[in-house]
């Protein structure tokens, strides 16, 4: 069950960042900018992590009576494994980029819309890459949340057309980023403790954003205004509480489950957009979004009821035998 509410948690997280990256738009400030701070506040945040959790470990075999030099290697990554985890952390920065970018075209309801289109892109990636058809569950699931992303929407003919484009586009491709991130986080060294994985996985991302965006805040003195707040509250519920709490989670209960407890990022970033930035969030849209869930869940939902018929079936099995 913690495994179930550390996903849950870090999917939540996620649904907070739209409306701060709109109220840092409204501040005049750019993407690189946004992304930058908040990676540089996670990247802090993730190492003070790691390093507290080394130290504790080598405290407690101390205790153990066991040598320093034991110690030392106790939980010691590679560096194929460090790489292996930096490149798993780029679709982080990756998703983020495409994602804000969205955000200064559509509307906050719409981009988390158009990002949670990542629950039918996971399930068709892990229908290629175990070269499996679609069965009836997948293929009502994708019916089900295809609807439900039209009525999310509120993409009826004319609001379609007003729709800008590049917004779509960005949207969806963050979409594919987000399946990849999640793909990626739960096997990449999941044998590590968690601080040490999201430690490296931030930076990873971190990196990239520095060849893509070089961090000229750091440097301009933006760091001394509103940059610095909306950087903590992004780095928080960015870039360190959700890859650290997928860490911990995902490997324990594996991807597909991770993405159905994804779902719970969804109704809290439409919820904060209608609150906090005063987007219209109608009744259809908001019943748009509950299909969108029973959508995300109904394959699991299958599996669950397929074990307890399987579990019937062979208990009726076993009592005829007697």
């Amino acid at each position: 069950m913690k495994y179930w509410i550390s996903v849950l948690a870090g999917a939540m997280s996620y649904g907070i960042l739209s409306t701060i990256v709109v109220l840092s738009y409204g501040e005049g400030y750019q993407l690189g900018e946004i992304v930058g701070a908040q990676l540089l506040v996670g990247f802090i945040f993730s190492w003070l992590t790691a390093i507290y959790t080394k130290r504790k470990e080598l405290r407690e075999k101390r205790k153990q009576s066991i040598s320093f030099d034991a110690a030392t290697t106790y939980h010691r990554l590679t560096w194929k494994q460090r790489i292996l985890l930096m490149l798993a952390g780029t679709p982080t920065v990756v998703t983020g980029l495409l994602y804000y970018q969205s955000l200064q075209y559509i509307p906050a309801s719409l981009a988390i819309i158009l990002l949670f289109q990542f629950t039918w892109i996971s399930s068709v990636i892990h229908a290629v890459s175990n070269r499996q058809r679609p069965n009836k569950i997948m293929l009502l699931t994708l019916f089900v949340l295809f609807i439900g992303t039209l009525l999310a929407a509120g993409l009826n003919g004319q609001a379609a057309a007003n729709i800008n484009r590049m917004g779509l586009i960005f949207g969806l491709l963050s979409a594919v980023s987000y399946s990849m991130f999640l793909l990626f986080s739960g096997k990449a060294v999941p044998s590590a403790h968690p601080a040490y994985r999201s430690a490296w996985m931030v930076t990873g991302g971190f990196i990239l954003l520095i060849v893509l965006f070089p961090p000229h805040f750091l440097f301009n003195g933006m760091l001394g205004g509103p940059l610095l707040i909306y950087g903590l509250l992004l780095g928080l519920f960015g870039a360190f509480i959700p890859p650290l709490l997928f860490a911990i989670g995902i490997p324990h209960i594996g991807e597909a489950m991770g993405g159905i407890l994804g779902a719970a990022e969804l109704p809290v970033a439409v919820l904060l957009s209608s609150i906090v930035l005063h987007e219209s969030v109608g009744m259809v849209q908001w019943f748009g979004v509950a299909l969108i869930l029973v959508g995300v869940t109904l394959p699991e939902m299958y599996k669950i009821g397929k074990r307890k018929r399987g579990y019937y079936q062979n208990s009726r099995s076993l009592q005829a035998k007697n």
